[in-house]
């Protein structure tokens, strides 16, 4: 830490170099802070869109609603882009915002510790970071989940999750895909036109609503948007449209959601023919209460003579494919596990201890929770972006992150005047926050009988139950009274 004139620059760690990462050290070098440094233990930025590289990766956000308002890209090449598409705009811009050369790349932080009044952060190659404060910016969809399926070691071909996509070989194979969110459904979409059979298994299936996913974005579009005077100001508009139709549709029972959802049953209904095979493809619980799935292509493609849709449970996995528990063995050439992530990790595995010695698994023993997404009791001058019961699905996390960002960087600046030392908000406001959260998740669509990612292990929702308005008023002005502050 440096002082000038009786202020002192904050020394800062940033955690994790993916979407939050990166907005995070905009905010901060937008600030006036320069003596922070990014660690990301992947070899390049754009976390999940580094991590995830199977084919037919898409994001199912329009392009225009997915990017930041101060870095905004006006020639995106489909109206849904590309996972490499979208891998490429944050790479091209950590060099666009001069952040290169805060960044460490193939650095992971395995430890963090509150010594008192500073953090030391260990890395795996065994460094030792001192820093004044710590945020982290790790992700949701970040640590694959592997099911625990008996005998999936034995299996003599090629197994591979989606998240550490390793390019095997599926043309003229058979294929087993087993999960069905919007990653169960893009990889199998994509395989199925080359694959000798290729089989989707699903313990429960997913509303897929019909959207034309490959549509490219008209060149003149980009022309235009390119002339705007105020790109920023017309990005902040479409995410705020986007944003308030989705809150809309998810946490109020009202005509919207109805309409939104006959729509998911005709789809079904007028791209599955066959009667047998729309009937396996029925949810039992309501559209948008999992993560809605988009495809312009999946219903056709199930309904090939090559695919087929299993809902068996599966039993077991064997040396040459997999059992399901009516005793049928489905012979399989490779496996593609598309089974998710351990959404509720946040920065674990990291073991980060806080005031007193505690350890974030013990403060999270009953499940993750952080006041507004970002502060923790018992962690002192630790914030996180996209924490616990952030808006997957409903509101732009770009937008999240940004104002996050802002309201981390009040506390810095506070801290840069010499006004305080430590900043830890209070259990009481925390609790106080959870309540809120608990009632408020009663109505909405996600607590309508479905068991989806969004449940953390205390059986909680972990999600944002309230509008953008609420999400804004929380995160612009710290409030003094739910934090421990020492000057």
């Amino acid at each position: 830490m440096t002082a000038t004139a009786g202020r002192r620059d904050p020394r800062i760690v940033i955690v994790g170099a993916g979407m939050a990462g990166i907005a995070v050290a905009h905010v901060l070098k937008q600030n006036g802070f320069g003596d922070f440094t990014i660690l990301e233990k992947g070899s390049d930025v754009g976390g999940v869109w580094h991590w995830n590289r199977y084919p037919g990766l898409r994001c199912d956000v329009p392009s225009y609603g997915y990017q930041f308002a101060f870095a905004p890209k006006p020639d995106w090449s489909h109206i849904w882009a590309t996972g490499d598409e979208i891998q490429r705009y944050h790479h091209d811009l950590v060099d666009a915002l001069q952040l290169r050369s805060h960044l460490r790349l193939n650095c992971e932080v395995t430890a963090a510790e509150f010594t008192g009044s500073r953090w030391r952060i260990t890395t795996a190659d065994g460094d030792e970071i001192d820093a004044d404060f710590v945020v982290t910016a790790t992700g949701v969809l970040h640590h694959p989940a592997i099911p625990d399926i008996p005998g999936l070691d034995s299996f003599s071909g090629p197994v591979v999750h989606t998240a550490r996509w390793t390019g095997i070989e599926t043309s003229g194979k058979r294929v087993g895909v087993i999960g069905t969110g919007s990653t169960g459904v893009q990889v199998f979409s994509a395989l199925q036109p080359d694959a000798s059979h290729i089989t989707h298994f699903a313990r429960t299936p997913q509303w897929v609503m019909w959207m034309p996913m490959r549509l490219r974005q008209p060149r003149i579009v980009g022309r235009l948007l390119r002339r705007l005077p105020r790109q920023d100001k017309t990005v902040r508009l479409s995410q705020r449209v986007g944003s308030d139709y989705l809150v809309d549709l998810v946490i109020r029972p009202t005509w919207r959601r109805r309409a939104a959802q006959r729509y998911g049953w005709m789809c079904l209904r007028a791209l599955v023919r066959d009667k047998d095979l729309r009937a396996k493809l029925t949810p039992d619980y309501q559209p948008f209460c999992k993560r809605q799935v988009l495809s312009g292509d999946y219903y056709r493609r199930i309904s090939r003579p090559n695919a087929s849709f299993v809902n068996e449970p599966i039993a077991e996995i064997t040396a040459t494919g997999l059992r399901t528990t009516d005793g049928i063995h489905h012979d399989l050439d490779a496996i593609v596990l598309a089974t998710g992530f351990q959404a509720h990790n946040y920065m674990r595995p990291m073991l980060v201890r806080g005031r007193d010695g505690v350890s974030i698994n013990d403060a999270w023993a009953k499940g993750p929770r952080a006041w507004g997404m970002t502060a923790i009791p018992g962690f002192p001058n630790l914030f996180m972006v996209l924490g616990p019961n952030s808006p997957t699905g409903s509101i732009s996390l770009q937008h999240v992150a940004e104002l996050t960002a802002r309201y981390i960087t009040a506390w810095l600046n506070r801290f840069r005047d010499g006004d305080i030392s430590t900043v830890e908000v209070t259990e009481e406001a925390t609790s106080r926050f959870a309540d809120d959260v608990a009632e408020a998740m009663v109505p909405t669509v996600w607590n309508t009988g479905c068991n989806s990612w969004y449940f953390a292990d205390d059986s909680h929702i972990d999600l944002w139950p309230f509008d953008r308005k609420r999400l804004n008023r929380m995160l612009s002005q710290p409030s003094d009274d739910d934090y421990i502050l020492t000057r």
